[in-house]
């Protein structure tokens, strides 16, 4: 029987997927949260978005994953920005209020 290697472009993102796969569980207003795993890189930018990834909702509040204690600390002053930016995005004011935790991103 032959082997075949699994190549790195065989992997997809969770955050490609996500919004899809909950599109069956969640209710409308849910779904529209679900968005922001995909227009995060464009809403934060290439920096912030290389150590932060948005990890789920408790309600209206967006959690995400920084890197570090030091991203965690920089973020926390950009925060209200980042809010109104993530809202102004997906037209509505849907996101109010974010968490930061370290974890993976």
């Amino acid at each position: 029987m032959k082997e075949t290697k699994t190549s790195l472009d065989d992997f997809v993102h969770i955050g490609n997927i996500l919004g899809g796969a909950l599109n069956k569980f969640r209710t409308d207003p849910d779904l529209e949260l679900t968005t922001v795993f995909t227009i995060w890189n464009n809403v934060v930018g290439e920096a912030v978005a290389n150590n932060s990834k948005p990890a789920g909702f408790k309600g209206k509040v967006l959690i995400v994953h920084v890197s570090s204690s030091a991203w965690m600390q920089e973020l926390q002053y950009y925060k209200k920005d980042m809010i109104t930016k993530i809202n102004d995005a997906l037209g509505k004011e849907l996101v109010e209020d974010i968490k930061f935790r370290i974890g993976a991103v």
